[in-house]
């Protein structure tokens, strides 16, 4: 997580004053972490703190809210009859267009939690270790609040994923991962017609007459999906990705399929251990054939993935430290 600072610049562009509602701190259990975020606007939400009524009165005080900045503390069941048992606490700051020049080309966003002219004060020295601890570590810091002052890293995309293919399974896909954090996605298609006419704007639609040869450009740490709606395509960004690089690349089809690519990805001169890098098939059969279904079951699967991926990481951490 971390201050998203692309949408909120969508959000103010389109509604002029927005309110940011983040959770600052948490005590005891709570629907959602430190860092979690929505933004509120007079007609309208985006994004989630959760809890239904601590996200509902938050969001109703945000719109009555006339500082520029408030801290309040939440009792999640004296207060709002939830069954958490902790309490949360949340800064909620007032936004329009002149307050988002101040954030521009910053990677940390600290502030005091009750804005004052800026050159006023100082971040205090536990602010100042903070950030000169994770610059020299090359690491950015969680959001947290340290004395009486609120320091999120603003968000950017640490996985990217290649959804090529923007047929009804393709679709179904972006629609259900869009939305997730930590995704950069890059849409792929032969045609720009073939995509549809409103697409998520965390999402990059690029359309290429001959897709594979865009491979060559991607990060060869990148995720991959290939689901287009041609056989002889599919096998061709499988050649592709074999020969550059990937951290995971799924494809979609049945058993049969996968025999008979296996085969022609051999005779493409892959090993055998090369090929058993692409998984096929993806998602979950279970589930069914409708589109959604089966775009339910692959970002399921990618998801837990990413996720194992996660704890061996932290596992090498601790193991090297």
């Amino acid at each position: 997580m971390g201050f998203d600072l692309a949408s909120l610049r969508t959000a103010v562009a389109r509604h002029g004053r927005v309110s940011r509602v983040v959770v600052a701190e948490i005590r005891g259990s709570s629907p959602r972490e430190a860092g979690a975020a929505m933004l509120v606007w007079a007609d309208g939400q985006s994004g989630t703190i959760g809890g239904g009524a601590l996200e509902y009165e938050a969001a109703a005080a945000a719109r009555r809210q006339t500082a520029s900045a408030h801290l309040s503390t939440h009792a999640l069941g004296p207060d709002l009859g939830q069954c958490c048992g902790g309490s949360v606490t949340l800064l909620t700051e007032v936004y329009t267009a002149s307050e988002l020049v101040l954030l521009e080309g910053r990677d940390v966003i600290a502030r005091p939690v009750a804005r004052v002219p800026a050159g006023d004060t100082d971040a205090p020295l536990a602010v100042h270790r903070l950030l000169n601890t994770a610059r020299a570590q090359g690491q950015r810091p969680p959001p947290q609040l340290v004395q009486g002052w609120m320091v999120e890293p603003v968000y950017r995309p640490t996985r990217s994923l290649w959804i090529w293919g923007a047929g009804h399974v393709g679709r179904a896909l972006v629609d259900v991962l869009s939305p997730l954090p930590d995704l950069a996605i890059t849409w792929v298609d032969v045609a720009a017609d073939r995509f549809p006419d409103h697409i998520p704007p965390q999402v990059t639609r690029l359309p290429a007459a001959a897709p594979e040869r865009l491979v060559p450009h991607v990060d060869t740490e990148a995720n991959h999906l290939i689901l287009t709606y041609s056989h002889q395509l599919d096998l061709a960004l499988c050649h592709a990705v074999l020969g550059h690089g990937f951290t995971f690349a799924g494809l979609i089809g049945s058993k049969t399929k996968w025999a008979r690519f296996r085969s022609r990805l051999a005779a493409l001169g892959h090993g055998p251990e090369q090929i058993a890098r692409i998984t096929c098939p993806i998602g979950r059969p279970d589930l069914g054939k409708h589109p959604h279904a089966i775009a339910i079951g692959v970002a399921a699967d990618f998801m837990a993935r990413q996720q194992r991926a996660d704890r061996n990481t932290d596992l090498n951490k601790e193991h090297s430290a």
